[in-house]
């Protein structure tokens, strides 16, 4: 199972993916995800991923996750922050990553506020009083 919203004022992407992905949703969550992705396009787009009832995933289904990142990457991707809870999950999720290149644009959260004020506001930097 999965949903796809978007933020048009912020240029967020948001999904959720639910239980073990089989391939023909896979192929249709990738279908609109880069239909979403391609709505932004020329803007500095943010993706917020929330992965914390996704089952491991086949190869196949980890693939198609790799070749989505690469176009996310190509097409304006400059953030992406990822809601996981499973520390199964987290280690296919940070292979996959390394393998698309998206890891140097990536940020793991435990839950959805802190990932969003991350997407908006990037790493705010402290100054000293």
């Amino acid at each position: 199972m999965y949903e796809i919203k978007t933020d048009t004022a912020e240029h967020i992407i948001e999904f959720f993916l639910a239980g073990l992905v089989r391939h023909a949703e896979i192929d249709q969550f990738v279908t609109e995800l880069e239909r979403a992705t391609r709505a932004f396009a020329g803007s500095e787009i943010k993706i917020k991923a929330d992965l914390r009832a996704f089952s491991p995933a086949s190869q196949d289904v980890a693939n198609k996750i790799k070749a989505v990142q690469e176009f996310g990457l190509r097409h304006g991707v400059t953030r992406v922050a990822e809601i996981v809870e499973s520390d199964i999950v987290a280690l296919q999720l940070n292979r996959v990553a390394r393998e698309s290149g998206t890891h140097s644009i990536l940020r793991r959260f435990w839950e959805d506020e802190s990932a969003l004020a991350w997407l908006v506001h990037g790493d705010r930097k402290r100054v000293a009083s």
